[in-house]
């Protein structure tokens, strides 16, 4: 897998007439994809009452969508060699447009439930292939350019219930869809004129229909078994989940080249560093965000309203990385970026593990906080620029399956060991003091996840990662 060029016009250091266009056209993909993730929320007891179903179905429009993003993530490789990235992104978010429309008119729970889940099919694409879309264009700048892009899609998921609420307090909740067809028909509209033809690149290739059977149920079902991992049906099913990603790697491993993703990309040691990177990353996020309201609410004393303002130094802290992540990656090279990034998250979580044992101090709360984040947002896109650079222009669309579908269970997978843990801890004892020191061994053991994720960061290679 020789490494080629990434950028396919122009001087190395310059980027090509029209990327700027590129981006923000793909950009609007991945936040349209990641707003509908949570714009849905608030609006679950309006559709309880509107629909007459239980709760209990009205929440696989929510659970079904996040499930379904996982689905079609596998096909990202195959159909982009097999008609071209700016196909597949036409046709994506045509579809994405249309079940919105349909989710608008829905009539009952069931049909809701339907549109949503294949809504969330389209959408499991639009994400990767805005990020591959970029990293052609974009080449060895895609740190610059990839710092541009995330700001939006990050604030996607935080503005989802925001404008839902504003939306509900004029109109019924069938308008959160509706929102999507006008913007949905523009972006395609603006795809259609600025992304670029890419049928010259288009390999064609057999579905490995085999390694879809296989991937896409393992993954949809772990991240199913992770969020019921308390129940036995949800162990049971995770079971199935870990057999079916068995099975496939030795499906793949036969296939090499065939395969739905081709694991020989993962012999290239800044390639796979980059991909335990994105799991690490992305899980210590999660785990992070779903233990510290817990701690502050249940173990400090403070209220939901306070909690939400007291989190906020977590994304500032990433706000404030993110613009200068491309300038940063000019000065430094990715082992030294990514790795002092990785050191100010450990930092920010021993200061967390400190104030857990000892008592919540808001000042101290802040630092860490703000040192989690900004360390977090210096990890994420040098560990993925790493990733694309490591690999030859051609092999870009598998690169892109294999670091999206790590980067989805690394969330799930750390945030569940560390919320069984902390269950297990607090059963053992109800006192004040037992309930500090579960929240201190907890954060310890988040801790020691950003310590593997420091020592990942010494696997990648100056000069294999800047390899052009």
């Amino acid at each position: 897998m020789k490494t080629e060029k990434l950028l396919p016009a122009g001087h190395a250091d310059q980027l090509p007439p029209g990327t700027w266009k590129i981006v923000s056209v793909a950009a609007i993909g991945s936040f349209m994809a990641q707003l509908d993730a949570t714009i849905v929320n608030v609006s679950l007891p309006d559709l309880v009452t509107t629909l007459h179903a239980p709760f209990s179905s009205i929440q696989w429009v929510i659970s079904g969508y996040l499930l379904a993003l996982a689905l079609t993530l596998p096909l990202n490789g195959w159909l982009v060699n097999r008609i071209g990235a700016r196909a597949v992104y036409l046709w994506c978010f045509g579809a994405f447009t249309l079940t919105s429309a349909l989710c608008a008119v829905a009539w009952s729970a069931l049909s809701l439930i339907a549109f949503r889940l294949l809504q969330g099919m389209a959408g499991g694409l639009l994400a990767p292939m805005a990020q591959m879309t970029v990293a052609r264009v974009a080449g060895k700048q895609l740190p610059r350019v990839a710092s541009a892009m995330t700001a939006p899609v990050l604030l996607a998921p935080l503005l989802g219930p925001v404008v839902a609420g504003a939306i509900l307090s004029v109109a019924s909740w069938r308008w959160i869809f509706f929102l999507n067809v006008p913007v949905g028909v523009v972006a395609i509209a603006l795809a259609a004129l600025f992304l670029p033809d890419d049928r010259s690149e288009i390999r064609s290739r057999p579905l490995d229909l085999m390694g879809l059977g296989l991937l896409a149920p393992a993954l949809v079902s772990f991240l199913y078994g992770m969020d019921h991992v308390a129940k036995s049906s949800g162990v049971m099913i995770l079971g199935v989940s870990v057999a079916l990603f068995a099975l496939y790697i030795l499906s793949a491993r036969r296939k090499g080249d065939d395969a739905l993703v081709d694991l020989r990309l993962f012999r290239i040691r800044a390639f796979s560093a980059s991909t335990v990177m994105m799991f690490l990353t992305n899980g210590v996020s999660f785990a992070g965000q779903m233990m510290l309201p817990v701690w502050l609410i249940h173990s400090c004393g403070i209220s939901p309203e306070q909690t939400g303002m007291l989190i906020a130094p977590l994304g500032l802290g990433m706000m404030c990385v993110y613009p200068l992540i491309g300038r940063l990656s000019d000065h430094f090279p990715v082992r030294a970026l990514t790795g002092f990034g990785a050191l100010l998250s450990l930092m920010g979580t021993l200061l967390l593990t400190a104030l857990a044992a000892n008592g919540l101090n808001i000042a101290l709360l802040t630092i860490a906080l703000f040192l989690r984040g900004a360390g977090g947002g210096a990890v994420g896109i040098p560990a993925m620029s790493a990733g694309y650079a490591s690999v030859s222009r051609q092999d870009i669309p598998m690169a892109t399956t294999a670091l999206n579908i790590m980067q989805r269970i690394g969330g799930p997978t750390l945030t569940t060991v560390c919320a069984t843990f902390l269950g297990w801890r607090l059963a053992i004892g109800t006192t004040l003091h037992a309930t500090s020191q579960a929240f201190t061994e907890t954060f310890g053991l988040l801790a020691v996840f950003h310590a593997v994720l420091l020592l990942t960061t010494r696997f990648i290679r100056t000069s294999e990662a800047r390899r052009s």
